[in-house]
């Protein structure tokens, strides 16, 4: 896809980030309370640590507070950059992992030419970040991945099986809107998107918070088609 194309496609589109980022900003260090164990984000991040040699650029799109992955990846010598749409987040994830580079922006301003350009890298990580785009973007999103991914490069995701699109939830004493797939579903968007899945895993999970209901996680490790 052209970046004429991908600047086409997203004309046809209003986006509509209401709420979202305030709800995480309002959060903070409590999302940890809520989600503190993450077996299958630090597996997924282990995945990639073991595939790549050190000094690998690595960008972990919805970095949130950076705790465990930026942090896990640059423990292991690896360039992170951090890129979630909370300021709050972000500002947390500077004082925590000093290591890594973190900037406040959209995933769409990622895109061939939007409003950043953070260059390429070899991996690129997008845990539950995704499921807070509508799902006319999530396709649009998977190939912002693609380009900013090298020849080659490997792509970490996880969501959430669910078939609701934009779908508001209660989340930690406030509101947010998510979407998702039901699995095939969802390993057809990915792959048509231009990745080929190497291994998939899922997690039936239960958050420490009476609002947030058990989830069933899938995790994809993926490599970039070229």
């Amino acid at each position: 896809m052209s970046s004429s194309g991908d600047q086409r496609d997203y004309a046809g589109l209003r986006l509509d980030r209401t709420g979202q980022a305030e709800a995480f900003d309002a959060l903070g260090d409590r999302y940890h309370e809520a989600f503190p164990h993450k077996a299958g984000q630090v597996a997924a991040t282990e995945w990639l640590i073991a595939s790549l040699p050190a000094g690998s650029r690595v960008l972990d799109l919805g970095c949130g507070t950076g705790l465990p992955t930026a942090r896990q990846l640059t423990r292991a010598g690896m360039e992170v950059v951090g890129v979630d749409l909370s300021a709050g987040m972000v500002a947390l994830a500077r004082a925590q992992v000093p290591g890594a580079r973190f900037h406040c922006a959209d995933i769409a301003d990622l895109r061939p030419g939007g409003a950043h350009d953070l260059g390429r890298f070899d991996a690129v990580v997008a845990f539950f970040s995704l499921l807070m785009l509508p799902r006319a973007e999530i396709p649009l999103a998977l190939r912002t991945v693609r380009h900013l991914l090298r020849p080659g490069g490997l792509f970490a995701l996880s969501m959430v099986e669910a078939d609701v699109d934009d779908f508001t939830i209660p989340f930690i004493g406030r509101t947010i809107r998510v979407s998702g797939y039901l699995r095939d579903d969802l390993r057809e968007v990915v792959q048509a998107a231009g990745f080929g899945i190497v291994e998939e895993s899922s997690y039936m999970y239960a958050p420490a918070t009476a609002d947030v209901q058990p989830e069933e996680q899938i995790f994809l490790r993926c490599r970039r088609s070229d």
